[in-house]
């Protein structure tokens, strides 16, 4: 079988890299070879390349920066999901499309399914929503779409390794503590991913994420903790909680965006592995010893 990754060089893509089946001939596009903004150059690749499964994890993920570049973010996230969506269909390839927990609006206080109702509080979340959509309605019944949420590797820009530079760098912290939703190793959504393509019978919304759920504030504390332990950092420092009041962004994030995995859980036969365990494993394959 034949997989096309798309973004192969981010997070994501370098988890799926280094996980790929024995059965799979894995195919990697990143920039500058392909802007996926490119409707014509998407599908000469998409042609080239002639895979089974393509995997979509290429998207403009700047959340603040989306707020002031409206156009950008449409043109990664709605117009380049459709680009794919649509050479997807044309070379009669499964398309595998990855989003976000962004599309809801954090109102709820229980995990939210795949089919309750978005309503995204910014451009990000906006034009991801958009972007499933386009999917969709693309690649009708040969597309899987997957939101994930608080996504982190050792690879990347995320908050786990933004908070272990800022504890060796800083005497104290702030993180937000009215924020919850659920940590995610992508190595986790890339397992995930692997089964989907291997189960070709799916089609639709899932959510896949770690178990359980935590606040920012919470998570900072764990990562602390489990870096102390392994020695990635050589002290413990403060770390204050704010509100999400008193720590002003560019855009409003969702208060609570823990998503029900169960329907993934049904379909792939796969138990989400709890958040902090799988945290302690990635920091471990981060550690120098």
């Amino acid at each position: 079988m034949k997989v096309l990754v798309l973004g192969c060089d981010g997070q994501l893509g370098v988890e799926l890299a280094g996980s790929v089946p024995e059965n799979v001939e894995f195919i990697g596009l990143d920039l500058p070879i392909l802007d996926i903004t490119d409707a014509h150059k998407v599908l000469e690749c998409c042609r080239k390349a002639r895979p089974d499964v393509i995997v979509n994890a290429a998207a403009y993920t700047a959340v603040d920066k989306a707020e002031a570049d409206v156009q950008g973010a449409t043109a990664v996230n709605v117009e380049g999901a459709r680009n794919i969506a649509v050479a997807a269909r044309g070379v009669a390839a499964r398309l595998i499309h990855i989003s976000t927990d962004y599309v809801f609006d954090g109102t709820r206080s229980t995990p939210y399914e795949v089919g309750s109702m978005t309503n995204p509080l910014g451009v990000y979340g906006r034009t991801k929503r958009d972007g499933e959509l386009a999917v969709l309605e693309e690649s009708p019944g040969a597309a899987v779409v997957i939101r994930t949420a608080w996504l982190y590797s050792k690879t990347g820009s995320n908050f786990v390794k933004t908070m272990l530079r800022l504890m060796n760098d800083r005497d104290e912290i702030q993180v937000v503590s009215d924020q919850f939703g659920t940590p995610t190793w992508a190595a986790s959504l890339a397992a995930a991913i692997w089964a989907f393509v291997d189960s070709p019978a799916h089609s639709g919304i899932f959510h896949w994420t770690d178990g359980g759920q935590t606040s920012w504030l919470e998570f900072a504390v764990a990562i602390q903790q489990e870096a102390l332990a392994l020695g990635l950092i050589s002290r413990k420092i403060p770390i204050r909680a704010v509100e999400t009041k008193d720590y002003p962004t560019a855009t409003r994030r969702p208060r609570y965006s823990v998503l029900d995995c169960s329907s993934t859980q049904a379909a792939l036969g796969l138990k989400p592995e709890p958040w902090r365990n799988n945290l302690c494993e990635m920091l471990k394959r981060a550690s120098p010893g």
